[in-house]
């Protein structure tokens, strides 16, 4: 299951990084093409605004899958692992049912306008509502796989804190950590060096 979530991952990431790719050629030839050459690429800003949402819907798959969104960790570090566990369970069903609100909306919008056509590429709307789709059933499984692995006792204590403050933060308390285990060690040291004499 891990390969398969990591290779859906890894699929995600080519295509932001292709659809970043066509944003950049797209919006820079259109510059050039206008001061330049007094022309431009007619579908260009209508093509960058449906990448550039499909884009933020399709990282933010990744972001979750990582563990890499914004959060504030000061209450829930500080708790027990069963307070942890009570948190991580509540907070996957908030996630849930507001993914379902995101499901249930972007799949009507995207019903609506079916048969309606963008007004430069004549391409069907519901296809910019789709990206909301996409990302609420990937979100609502890895929801769901994550609050199984809680509820089955598979989750380490450190995956019950879903979000890190900042990784200036996480990297903080790495080394305030590695320092008091220096100096728990320092003492046993100094007596080695003195021949164990006070």
């Amino acid at each position: 299951m891990n390969k398969l979530i990591d290779g859906y991952c890894r699929l995600l990431d080519a295509l932001i990084a292709l659809a970043l790719a066509v944003m950049v050629v797209l919006v820079f030839g259109n510059v050039v093409l206008r001061y330049a050459f007094n022309t431009g690429i007619t579908v260009s800003e209508e093509v960058s605004r449906w990448l550039f949402v499909w884009l933020v819907f399709l990282g933010a798959i990744v972001a979750l899958k990582e563990g890499s969104h914004l959060g504030s960790d000061m209450l829930v570090s500080r708790l027990p692992v069963l307070g942890k566990k009570i948190c991580m369970v509540l907070g996957h069903a908030l996630m849930l049912y507001i993914t379902w609100l995101i499901f249930e909306g972007s799949l009507a919008q995207a019903k609506i306008n079916l048969e309606v056509e963008a007004p430069v590429t004549g391409a069907s709307v519901a296809i910019f509502y789709s990206a909301g789709v996409v990302f609420a059933v990937s979100a609502g499984l890895l929801l769901l796989r994550s609050l199984g692995r809680v509820l089955s006792g598979r989750s380490s204590e450190s995956e019950l804190v879903m979000v890190r403050e900042s990784e200036e933060a996480a990297e903080l308390e790495a080394l305030q950590a590695q320092l008091a285990r220096e100096n728990a060690d320092l003492p046993s040291t100094i007596d080695t060096h003195r021949g164990g004499k006070p």
